[in-house]
């Protein structure tokens, strides 16, 4: 049953299951709408796969190793004045004297 206040916005919404009454055009469409539905996911599905395994061929993860020298980007730092362009992009070389995780050093 429809709730109150609640109107249907798409086709599929008034279609229901425990209707048994429903035309043979309506039931047909919903069949296609599901197969629809079901060949859209499946393609975001091999789509989202195919991303992630691209992303891991050309992706390393970085290993530091206390006592390694590594720069630290610039881009989110606030508080270099001057234009963009003048900037350096790096900050460093810094020493790790610390891990805290994979990628959290001090």
């Amino acid at each position: 049953m429809i709730d109150k206040y609640w109107s249907p916005r798409l086709p599929y919404d008034t279609l229901k299951k425990d209707f048994m009454d429903i035309h043979p055009i309506a039931r047909s469409f919903k069949i296609m709408l599901e197969k629809a539905i079901y060949h859209a996911k499946t393609c975001m599905q091999d789509s989202v796969k195919h991303s992630k395994e691209r992303w891991d061929q050309s992706h390393e993860t970085p290993y530091f190793k206390i006592g390694d020298l590594v720069l630290v980007s610039t881009l989110n730092f606030t508080n270099i004045k001057g234009p963009k362009k003048l900037k350096y992009s790096f900050a460093g070389p810094f020493m790790i004297k610390a891990l805290h995780g994979p990628n959290a050093v001090q």
